[in-house]
């Protein structure tokens, strides 16, 4: 580590700054500051991160702005899960106090991301998962590198694609999105921009250069043209800007070479039937021999096979159960999902096998078979079930007409009589 590193990690966790644009205006910077543990999310930076929003929100003067990771290894590398993990014992009650400020912040500041009015610029060079994820998925202009690579690993951990994850897992093609969640299977670039997560591919070595071509962009037209609720000009602006960048050469998609396998697997029935492909190396032959032969999918399956049932269980439900709801509905579900795995054995175990013991030897509680009985299927719908008493969900207030996403559509109806 540089001594530039070591000075920055003293730091707060998250650091803010402006860069002025050549018409007067100012591009907000907000850098995630912990490299030592992947820039993971903490509930410190998650508040840090809501309040600078909004303030900048509130600033005419910032006209668009960009997030990133110090560092040069990832952007996000998920939670900070330590602390949630000494948390989580039999004493504490359920809901988990510390679990529910821990994923009721995280959760609210993605709800602030997605709805935000200004251009929500993401740097995604090197690792993203989990948490970041979530922070990618918010973001209106998403970049990667030839050095990005993105997963959603908590089938390894015993939680669940969480961190809006069942939002965009939804929206991936050809069942593309399934795949990723049961088996945590490791992505780059070139897969995000088919998987609906990334608009733009540049060099690693591009930073500067795209903050460069914002700050020469003509703002002066956004100003002009200030939309309250969603500006539309700046996010031209900022597509116009990133569009003029040279375009990198990325690695190949793993899922555009192997969609039709996936999708053929992720349409083969249920759970059981999709488990059962998995499981066996002959099936997986015959469904197709590359796909099967690939190292990357057998990392991918290697990975689904130790992992946790239950998650695989709450994986394959989520995603069918939240087909038709709202980014608000979905994080107010995955909520209640993610507060009853604080309270449930295999959240817990996977921590302990992957971080804290690290003997990679998890003692999950349950087999699928278990998991697909009348008592599994039982235990595993529990996990939806609203934990907090009337009036107490963190979320609560979400799925009124307080929702942004009704305020959104009663603003664009009034807007187009």
């Amino acid at each position: 580590m540089t001594a530039v590193t070591e000075n920055i990690e003293q730091e707060a966790p998250v650091l803010f700054n402006t860069e002025p644009t050549e018409c007067g205006h100012l591009i907000g910077i907000m850098m995630l500051n912990t490299p030592k543990s992947l820039n993971a999310l903490s509930v410190e930076m998650c508040q840090l991160l809501a309040k600078q929003l909004e303030q900048w929100q509130n600033d005419d003067q910032v006209v668009a702005l960009v997030l990133k990771g110090a560092g040069d290894k990832a952007f996000c590398a998920g939670g900070d899960i330590r602390k949630l993990y000494d948390s989580m014992s039999s004493s504490v009650p359920l809901p988990n106090p510390y679990a529910t400020e821990f994923f009721g912040h995280e959760y609210r500041l993605y709800r602030q991301m997605h709805f935000y009015p200004k251009p929500l610029i993401l740097w995604g060079d090197g690792i993203i998962m989990g948490g970041g994820m979530g922070l990618m998925a918010g973001c209106s202009h998403r970049l990667v590198t030839e050095r990005t690579r993105f997963a959603m690993p908590e089938v390894t951990i015993g939680l669940f694609p969480d961190a809006s994850g069942s939002w965009f897992l939804q929206r991936m093609p050809a069942k593309t999105g399934l795949f990723l969640g049961l088996t945590g299977a490791m992505c780059n670039g070139s897969d995000a921009l088919l998987a609906n997560l990334a608009e733009y591919a540049v060099a690693s070595s591009d930073y500067d250069a795209v903050i460069q071509r914002l700050k020469q962009s003509n703002w002066q037209e956004a100003a002009d043209n200030n939309d309250k609720y969603h500006n539309n000009s700046a996010h031209s602006i900022v597509s116009r800007a990133l569009t003029a960048q040279p375009v990198a050469e990325l690695p190949a998609s793993k899922l555009a070479i192997y969609w039709k396998p996936i999708q053929q697997l992720m349409n083969s029935g249920g759970l059981g039937d999709i488990d059962a492909l998995l499981q066996s190396d002959e099936a997986l032959e015959k469904l197709d021999t590359d796909f099967a032969a690939d190292s990357w999918t057998q990392r991918a399956v290697a990975t689904y096979r130790h992992g946790c049932p239950v998650t695989a269980a709450l994986t394959y439900a989520l995603y069918h159960k939240v087909t038709d709801l709202s980014l608000e509905q979905i994080l107010y579900l995955e909520t209640n999902v993610a507060v009853h795995c604080a309270a449930n054995p295999d959240f817990k175990e996977g921590v302990r096998a992957l971080l804290i013991d690290k003997d990679r030897n998890p003692q999950w509680s349950r087999s699928l078979a278990d998991c697909l009985s009348s008592e599994g299927q039982a235990y595993i719908h529990q996990h939806f079930v609203n934990p907090y008493a009337k009036g107490e969900h963190p979320l609560g207030d979400w799925l009124g007409e307080d929702a942004l996403g009704s305020q959104l559509v009663r603003q664009e109806l009034i807007g187009s009589l």
